[in-house]
């Protein structure tokens, strides 16, 4: 990917990241952040607040990115060790399974005190799970079929291990950033292996331009002597 590409694609998932935190901030977080200053007029604290939100979900944007390249690697280095794609796919699919038995077993349970929180975080994980079961077939129906389980693999692990910090929070009110939090990622995460091919080929036709400009030039300064 060329550095203006680059630049682009990761303004994009910024933005993506802080508008979904923003936004969903504003009906997570309203009783406790925003209710009392738009009960006491304070409108500057208000604004204060959700640019507040908007900043966490930039962070959590540059924390999905990190690790999102940082599965490319890992991604190649398991078809290298393992040999085949195929075997790979195996060794991702029971990698998913420990996790999924992790954020239950080790996650969620000691957090949930009362079933209400027990209900909400199995919602988690069903629109984790969901979210990315969808994300991986529209991967794997506009590039490879054989794509599917790697982008599952990202969706559901990775998003796990970025997601993690926010589980091990011992906070009284850590559900509600537990909810937050995990969209800015799936958002974030989702962009950036969908959308990841189609800067891929623009730097390339952008590669193919610059070429063609040079030898253009090249070839009117040939023509100059």
């Amino acid at each position: 990917m060329t550095i203006r590409n680059w630049v682009i694609f990761f303004f994009k998932a910024l933005i993506i990241g802080g508008a979904v935190t923003g936004v969903l901030g504003l009906f997570i977080r309203w009783e406790d952040a925003f209710a009392p200053y738009v009960a006491s007029g304070e409108y500057t604290e208000f604004a204060a607040s959700f640019l507040w939100f908007v900043f966490l979900g930039m962070t959590m944007s540059v924390l999905s990115q990190m690790g999102f390249f940082a599965y490319l690697t890992v991604h190649q280095f398991g078809v290298n060790i393992f040999r085949t794609l195929t075997l790979w796919n195996w060794v991702q699919l029971l990698i998913i399974a420990l996790v999924i038995f992790d954020l239950i077993k080790f996650r969620f349970m000691p957090l949930a005190e009362t079933k209400s929180q027990m209900l909400l975080y199995l919602g988690l994980l069903t629109v984790l799970l969901v979210t990315g079961l969808v994300v991986a077939y529209f991967k794997a129906k506009w590039t490879k079929k054989h794509t599917f389980i790697s982008a599952l693999f990202f969706m559901i692990v990775i998003t796990t291990l970025e997601w993690l910090p926010v589980l091990m929070v011992d906070e009284k009110d850590v559900d509600r950033y537990v909810t937050l939090l995990l969209f800015p990622l799936l958002a974030v995460n989702a962009y950036q292996l969908l959308k990841l091919p189609k800067y891929n080929a623009k730097s390339d036709a952008d590669r193919i331009k610059l070429e063609e400009r040079r030898k253009a030039r090249a070839e009117a300064e040939k023509a100059k002597a």
